[in-house]
C-alpha cells in the first residue's frame, strides 16, 4: 500500500459505507483467532458465524470482545454460515459484506483492496483474485476454479478469472430480497451467477492468498459430493441461462427503443455477411408469423443466439407482427391453412377473428406454419438477392 492508503482511517472508511466483515468458520481452532486479530485492525464490525464446530470453537470465541457471534449447534455447511451472517449483519444495519475464510487463507491486509472498488463501484459484488504464482496451490483447486470459470461465462458471459475465492464483499443491502437456495459450497456460485442476472455488476479485484503445506492444510471440501453438488447446480443454471435469463437480457437491452435507434446501432455498422443478415431477416419474418403468440420474440432470441444471427437484425424482421398487420397475417395464415388442408379457398368471413379461427384451429395452425415457412423463405431470398446486387452496385461505383 502507498503512504497515501496507509494513512486512510479504516474503521471510519468500514462504517461510513456500512460495511462489515463476515467470518464463517467450522472447526478452525488453530487459526481463528489470528484471522479475526488482524481484522480488528481495519474494521470492528466483525461477526463470526460458528457453523456448528466440534473442536474448541466455542470456548475460543466466548473469548472475543467487541465481535458479533452468530452459532448454531449442526454444521450445515459454508453457503448456509455465509447467508446467516447475511442476515445478522442487515439486521445491524450494513450495506455490505466481505466474506473471509477462517482458514488463514486471506489476509486482512486486503481489506482496502475492497473499500476502495466498491466506492468506485457501488452495489457491485466483488470477488477476491488470488494471485497464485509461487503458491503452493493444489491441482484440485485449480481445475475447479477453471471449471468454475467456464460456466460462470457460459451462464452469465463475463469471463472472470477467479470465481471461487471465497474473499468477497457482497452488496447485501441490494441484495436483501433475493431468496437462496444453496446451503454448502454451491451457494458460492449461486450468488454470483444470480446477482449477475439481477444486473448487479460482478467483478474482481487482485488480492494475496497463502497455501499452507500440505501437512498444515485443513480443508472441509469433500471432492465427490461437494463436486457433484456444484455439477447439478451448474447444470441447472446453464438450463435457466438459456431459457430465461439470455432472452431477458437482449429484451432488456432492446426495451424502450424505436427500430430506427436499434437499426442506427446494431445494424447500419454491421460487419455481418450478407447470407447472415439475410438468414436473419428471413428468421425474423417466420418467427413473426410462427403461430406461438406472444412467444414468438422469446423463442426467436434464445433460437437466433444459438444460431448465432444478428438479433438486432431479427428484432427488426419479427416486428412484422406488429398490431396493423395482425388482420393479414390472419386472413393468410387461414387461406394457406385450407390451401395445404386440399380446400383451396381465398374465401374468409370478413368478421374474422381469434374467436372465428378457433372453430377451425387445425387449419390456422397448418396454415400459420406453412405461411411462416414460406415468408420467412421469400424474405430470405430476396433480402439476399438485394444485398448481392447492393454490395455489387458499391463496388462498380468504388
Amino acid at each position: 500500500m502507498s503512504g497515501e492508503v496507509k494513512n486512510i482511517n479504516w474503521i471510519e472508511e468500514f462504517d461510513l459505507l456500512k460495511c462489515c466483515v463476515i467470518i464463517p468458520t467450522y472447526n478452525n481452532e488453530q487459526t481463528l483467532v489470528g484471522v479475526v486479530e488482524d481484522v480488528k485492525a481495519f474494521t470492528s464490525n466483525i461477526i463470526v458465524v460458528n457453523d456448528g464446530s466440534t473442536d474448541s470453537t466455542g470456548q475460543i470465541i466466548e473469548g472475543f470482545v467487541g465481535v458479533d457471534v452468530v452459532s448454531y449447534s449442526n454444521n450445515k455447511g459454508k453457503g448456509y454460515a455465509i447467508r446467516q451472517g447475511f442476515k445478522r449483519a442487515l439486521e445491524l444495519g450494513f450495506h455490505y459484506a466481505i466474506s473471509l475464510d477462517s482458514d488463514g487463507q486471506h489476509y486482512a491486509k486486503d481489506l482496502p483492496v475492497f473499500i476502495t472498488n466498491i466506492k468506485e463501484n457501488p452495489d457491485s459484488l466483488l470477488i477476491g483474485s488470488r494471485f497464485m504464482e509461487g503458491k503452493d496451490q493444489p491441482k484440485s483447486s485449480g481445475f475447479a476454479n477453471k471449471f468454475s470459470n467456464f460456466w460462470f461465462r457460459v451462464e452469465t458471459g463475463i469471463n472472470l478469472p477467479d470465481t471461487q475465492s471465497g474473499y468477497r464483499l457482497y452488496p447485501i443491502k441490494a441484495l436483501e430480497k433475493k431468496k437462496w437456495f444453496c446451503n454448502k459450497y454451491e451457494f458460492e456460485i449461486e450468488v454470483i451467477v444470480r446477482s449477475a442476472w439481477k444486473g448487479i455488476k460482478v467483478d474482481c479485484v487482485p488480492i494475496d492468498v497463502y497455501y499452507p503445506s500440505q501437512e498444515e492444510r485443513v480443508t472441509h471440501f469433500r471432492p465427490f459430493k461437494d463436486f457433484f453438488r456444484i455439477s447439478v447446480l451448474n447444470t441447472i443454471l446453464v438450463l435457466l441461462a438459456f431459457l430465461i435469463y439470455r432472452p431477458k437480457l437482449i429484451f432488456r437491452e432492446f426495451k424502450g427503443k424505436s427500430i430506427k435507434e436499434i437499426y442506427n446501432t446494431h445494424v447500419r455498422n454491421s460487419n455481418e455477411t450478407k447470407g447472415k443478415i439475410a438468414a436473419a431477416i428471413g428468421f425474423g419474418v417466420f418467427m413473426g408469423i410462427f403461430p406461438v403468440w406472444g412467444y414468438q420474440l422469446l423463442i426467436g432470441f434464445l433460437l437466433a443466439h444459438w444460431f448465432k444471427l444478428n438479433k438486432a437484425i431479427f428484432f427488426i424482421a419479427a416486428n412484422i407482427s406488429l398490431p396493423p398487420m395482425i388482420p393479414f397475417i390472419l386472413y393468410l395464415s387461414y387461406v394457406t391453412g385450407s390451401f395445404l388442408m386440399g380446400q383451396g379457398s381465398w374465401h374468409v368471413d370478413t368478421d374474422l377473428n381469434i374467436e372465428s379461427i378457433s372453430t377451425n384451429i387445425k387449419q390456422y395452425i397448418y396454415g400459420a406454419i406453412g405461411l411462416s415457412i414460406i415468408m420467412g423463405g421469400l424474405f430470405f431470398f430476396f433480402s439476399y438477392l438485394i444485398l448481392s446486387l447492393f454490395k455489387s452496385s458499391n463496388r462498380q461505383n468504388a
